[in-house]
């Protein structure tokens, strides 16, 4: 399958007075994994259906190799889609369901059976061509429906929350096989979720949205080490968040009091601020000594509030002494009948894992 950009240029939809999608454009490079990730309502689905076509945009123009396509029908302008609900003919084979594609575009019967077969090889569902639906698991249905949409050839392919009716071990297992076959095919694709482990997995870049805006876009690496905001940061993973007062904030230092210890970190802050938003990762956090002062390491107190043991880790809720709750996530702990709530223990972390955002409520803004 040859591989296209996607441009989307200014793409505004209205329902009524609700802007879904506002102003957006973004380009996708060819043969990308690209996610379109946020919370229900962000608008993510709504653009994924206007590039399909069962929406038309009020504004703005998408192309596919620079080829306006938004004034076709969506039967015309080559995609595949997958949806969240599989969407397969229940009274219909595997076989006869990946074929109806092919059908309804007139290719012939012995071309219908070879891609077919060849689509049904790709998702590693051969032999299993006779079944109907309902003897198929959810993973193998979704299968199907991923077979379907590709047996056609499109020059994109659509994936709207295709894993979210799956449990959890076999979403996991059909996210690598929705990797291993894009990368195989070389096709381009844009994928929708509101899963941020499911995204940073999968995707070779993401774009997070936010009412009908994109909050950040880059790669998972990116997304999750160097957040824009603390909706992005706050929304990919889990992130601690401490609003603390500024000592200093020149010659591109910004100097924090972080409970008796002084953080310092390049700042883009306005330099009148008084206080900041310091975010930590929890698995950035660890229990420490008193007197651990190695170079760029911070150290301070904190109460247990409670453990969560996970097996292969171990959750810690601490409490600071100004009431801010936060967690650390440790791997592999060796004990932890020490850790018991209202223990004081130290907490450490290194400078160099710090974000540093404005803190809105004082009205700061990043220059």
């Amino acid at each position: 399958m040859a591989s296209i950009g996607v441009q989307i240029q200014n793409i505004s939809k209205f329902f009524g007075t609700l802007a879904a999608v506002d102003n957006l454009s973004l380009n996708i490079k060819p043969g990308e994994l690209f996610t379109l990730l946020g919370p229900s309502g962000c608008g993510k689905t709504t653009l994924l259906r206007t590039i399909a076509g069962f929406y038309y945009q009020n504004s703005g123009q998408i192309l596919f190799n620079n080829k306006q396509i938004d004034l076709l029908p969506p039967h015309k302008r080559n995609t595949g889609m997958v949806f969240q609900s599989y969407a397969i003919f229940p009274f219909l084979s595997v076989f006869n369901n990946i074929a109806y594609g092919l059908k309804a575009h007139g290719v012939s019967k012995s071309e219908r059976k070879e891609r077919v077969m060849e689509a049904l090889s790709l998702v590693r569902l051969s032999g299993l061509e006779q079944r109907r639906p309902n003897q198929l698991s959810g993973g193998q249905r979704q299968r199907v429906a991923v077979a379907r949409a590709i047996v056609i050839e499109p020059q994109v392919l659509l994936m709207d929350e295709p894993l979210s009716n799956l449990d959890a071990k076999l979403r996991v297992d059909m996210r690598v096989d929705i990797r291993r076959l894009q990368k195989k095919l070389g096709i381009t694709m844009i994928y929708v979720t509101h899963d941020q482990e499911e995204a940073l997995a999968i995707s070779d870049r993401i774009a997070v949205m936010s009412s009908g805006h994109i909050a950040q876009m880059g790669s998972p690496w990116e997304i999750y080490h160097k957040p824009a905001n603390p909706h992005v940061a706050n929304f990919i993973g889990v992130s601690n968040f401490f609003t603390r007062p500024v000592k200093s904030n020149d010659q591109n230092i910004i100097k924090i009091d972080f409970y008796g210890q002084t953080l310092e970190t390049p700042s883009l802050i306005n330099a009148k601020t008084e206080s900041v938003v310091v975010s930590i990762r929890p698995e950035a956090m660890s229990i420490a000594d008193r007197e651990d002062s190695s170079p760029g390491r911070i150290v301070f107190k904190a109460r247990i509030v409670d453990t969560t043991y996970l097996g292969a880790g171990l959750r810690l809720t601490l409490r600071t002494e100004d009431d801010v709750d936060f967690q650390i996530q440790m791997s592999h702990p060796k004990k932890i009948d020490n850790l018991v709530s209202e223990k004081i223990i130290n907490i450490g972390f290194l400078q160099d894992d710090v974000m540093i955002f404005p803190d809105e409520s004082s009205g700061d803004e990043i220059q």
